[in-house]
């Protein structure tokens, strides 16, 4: 990616040897964007970024895993100040255009140590002009239980011109987004001014990672952060050059939060369920996202049993407005229940055999008007509860 540098270490703050320390690093100060968990209960680094975005311009973000520096009152904020200061004096930046960014434990302090002698040395690859090529490095450093990076890279053009859009994520479990992913950093080379790519940030979220569902749990550090450095020269400002960014940096997200459900902890399969003819579009998202919440429906995907009644009693519960005697589900294009009724033996058991696959389209019609919604989800297995009950350990 033109003007964008990355690199990803072991420094230690993790006991397994694994990459955990990160750094992206922009060779001029970007336009940037953020939105962040509305979770009450927030982490040190979320305070100092949402304190910090408002200025609208950074040129690098650290990222830990294995420790999510969250819980920890004053000395959190204190060690993420700390960090923000080494890598500017690292990189010799100004210190408010370093970010920084956690993921991993709630409740314990940072290990200072680690990060000052792992800071200089991530950024000395930075430096080096060793680290355009080392994406995967970045990626594999910011994860925690996920089982595999997740890069998306698109372009677009305007004018004759190719930009580029790349997002690298993380996250696997506690994901209930009510906003974003766990982590989740957007790289651009297009000229584009801070409030109008929070704007197209907000809507590219919205059919993406708050339409997305693991286990249920909003995290206390959720992050999606964007920066563009107009290294393409190409500018986004007239409706035109809007609309195209937006579809190209939409299918980034998308990509990257469908990859965040198909890595969920204990996951094997992924579920995209659809309520339409709701009466409103809160009546759907409400009925899509009780379904997608729901640990009775998870449990019956992961044992590929067609226990309708599940989905329907979710889409009861949910707030939104519905008839049972109006209501269709359908498993991909078989039928199961057609106005309130249940079509039989046959039709579950076709049911049953596309509920093998590893990925499910259901959709609900509530048969009352116009609007729809979906969400992504997952199956809960056993091995969720087995990562769940160690995780500390």
């Amino acid at each position: 990616m033109k003007g964008f540098k990355f690199a990803g270490i072991h420094a230690g703050i993790k006991n397994n040897n694994q990459k955990d320390l990160g750094l992206i690093y922009c060779d001029k100060p970007a336009v940037a964007a953020a939105l962040f968990t509305r979770n009450k209960v927030v982490a040190a680094p979320v305070i100092l970024g949402k304190k910090n975005i408002k200025a609208g311009t950074c040129q690098a973000v650290l990222v830990n895993s294995g420790n999510a520096n969250c819980f920890t009152g004053q000395q959190g904020i204190e060690d993420a100040t700390a960090c923000s200061k080494m890598t500017a004096n690292s990189l010799d930046i100004a210190q408010e255009l370093a970010f920084v960014s956690s993921t991993g434990v709630i409740g314990a302090n940072l290990p200072m140590d680690k990060f000052e002698t792992g800071i200089p040395k991530v950024a000395a690859l930075i430096s080096h002009n060793q680290a355009q090529n080392q994406v995967d490095d970045f990626a594999d450093a910011i994860l925690t239980t996920d089982t595999c990076n997740k890069i998306v890279k698109k372009s677009g053009k305007l004018n004759n011109k190719e930009f580029s859009i790349m997002g690298i994520a993380k996250g696997s479990g506690m994901i209930r987004p009510d906003m974003a992913t766990m982590l989740a950093f957007i790289c651009t080379d297009v000229d584009i001014k801070a409030q109008e790519l929070k704007i197209c940030l907000k809507a590219a979220n919205e059919k993406s990672f708050n339409r997305i569902s693991v286990d249920g749990d909003t995290s206390t550090n959720d992050t999606l952060f964007a920066l563009a450095n107009a290294a393409s020269m190409v500018k986004i400002g007239d409706v035109e050059s809007k609309k195209i960014f937006q579809e190209i940096l939409d299918q980034v997200c998308f990509e990257l939060a469908t990859m965040v459900v198909k890595d969920g902890e204990g996951a094997t399969k992924l579920v995209k369920i659809t309520v339409k003819g709701a009466r409103t579009k809160q009546d759907a998202f409400k009925a899509c996202e009780t379904i997608a919440h729901s640990n009775l429906v998870k449990t019956a995907i992961y044992g590929e049993d067609p226990n309708w009644g599940r989905i329907t009693a979710a889409a009861g519960r949910s707030g939104a407005d519905v008839v049972p005697e109006k209501m269709d589900l359908f498993f991909d294009n078989q039928p199961l229940v057609l106005k309130g009724e249940w079509l039989g033996i046959e039709a579950e058991k076709n049911t049953g055999l596309i509920m093998k696959k590893n990925e499910i389209n259901i959709t609900l019609n509530l048969n009352l008007g116009l609007e729809s919604d979906f969400f992504l989800f997952c199956d809960f297995s056993e091995n969720y509860v087995k990562i769940n009950a160690d995780y500390r350990s």
